[in-house]
């Protein structure tokens, strides 16, 4: 099983696993669903990885940060569940779970599994978003709307779409639900490097807000800010953030 087959199979069977979790603490508080879930598909990641996988280092938000992963070849970023928050509300659907290969330097392949949606989206090979609208559609949180997103929006006299997790809004644009995301304010590597893994590979732009490149598996593993968004908005959104 190649990287980019590992990392569809291992979010998607840890997406299975967080179903699961969900309906057996149906009754459960949710505080009790979101701890649950957390640490279940963390455990299951991490086991899957240390068998298929010995060699490599890991980064999960769920784990014990290990420094010899900054002289590793390989590393896998994960985030076993992004959007604890809307995991835990029983019905929605805007939760994933990411996994991400860092080699020599850059991102190499990377999944986002939508559990809840049925959907896994996976490297090589991403099909492009399909045209959107006139009015460009910017995916931003449903609690806290970067005040960037907002001037992006007014900027290019587009909507708003309100959404859950990361990995969600990502796969949005990917999947033609939205076409610009903005996020500032502060996320980690583990929130973005499997949606920009495939967001790339759907042919999307991909940045930090200043127009730089995303680095990933740095001693700090803050990654504060992200675009994604379609390629034909880059420079619209881009003249707005950079600025």
């Amino acid at each position: 099983m190649n990287d980019h087959e590992l990392a569809a199979r291992l979010a998607t069977e840890a997406g299975q696993l967080l179903l699961a979790v969900r309906g057996e603490l149906a009754q459960a508080s949710a505080q009790e669903r979101k701890d649950a879930g957390d640490r279940r598909s963390h455990e299951f990641l991490m086991t899957a990885l240390g068998a298929d996988r010995p060699d490599d280092a890991v980064l999960s938000e769920e784990g014990v940060d290990d420094p010899a992963r900054l002289s590793a070849q390989r590393v896998w970023i994960v985030d076993p569940l992004d959007g604890t928050r809307e995991f835990s509300e029983l019905g929605r659907t805007d939760w994933a779970v990411h996994v991400a290969l860092w080699q020599d330097g850059d991102l190499v392949a990377g999944a986002v599994a939508l559990p809840a949606q049925g959907v896994t989206l996976a490297t090589p090979t991403v099909p492009s978003p399909p045209a959107g609208p006139e009015a460009p559609r910017v995916v931003v949180s449903r609690t806290r709307p970067p005040a960037v997103a907002l001037q992006v929006r007014d900027a290019l006299g587009g909507t708003l779409v309100e959404m859950g997790s990361a990995g969600a809004k990502v796969a949005s644009v990917v999947q033609g639900l939205s076409d610009v995301y903005v996020h500032a304010g502060g996320q980690y590597e583990w929130d973005s490097a499997a949606p920009v893994a495939v967001a790339r590979a759907a042919g999307l732009h991909t940045s930090r807000i200043d127009g730089s490149e995303l680095v990933y598996n740095q001693r700090d593993s803050k990654l504060p800010d992200l675009i994604v968004c379609r390629p034909e908005y880059a420079e619209a959104v881009l003249a707005v953030t950079a600025s």
